[in-house]
């Protein structure tokens, strides 16, 4: 794992999982532990000889490495968040 510091100050730590041939998902998990809920992701896309094999796998330790300091602020720039948000209102019928 790595560290990044969020334009907010936030230091979040990075890694790599479930890396395919040509992608891996670049995780920023938020300091507070608590939860995943304000945990982010991004999509690397590499076009390395391992994109054009349908058995070949990313290294995630690799896939790190690769990443420059100017790669992992755009990746988290473009992220998404992990966890939907919560429901504004209510759904009729329902007790929540």
């Amino acid at each position: 794992m790595r560290s990044f510091r969020s334009p907010d100050g936030i230091v979040w730590k990075v890694d790599v999982a479930l890396p395919g041939s040509s992608n891996a998902m670049v995780l920023f998990r938020h300091p507070n532990g608590q939860s995943s809920r304000l945990d982010r992701y991004n999509w690397f896309l590499s076009n390395g000889p391992e994109a054009r094999s349908v058995t070949a796998r990313l290294s995630p330790k690799q896939v790190l490495d690769s990443l420059s300091d100017v790669d992992v602020a755009r990746l988290f720039r473009r992220s998404m968040s992990v966890s939907r948000p919560d429901r504004l209102l209510p759904v009729q019928g329902s007790d929540g």
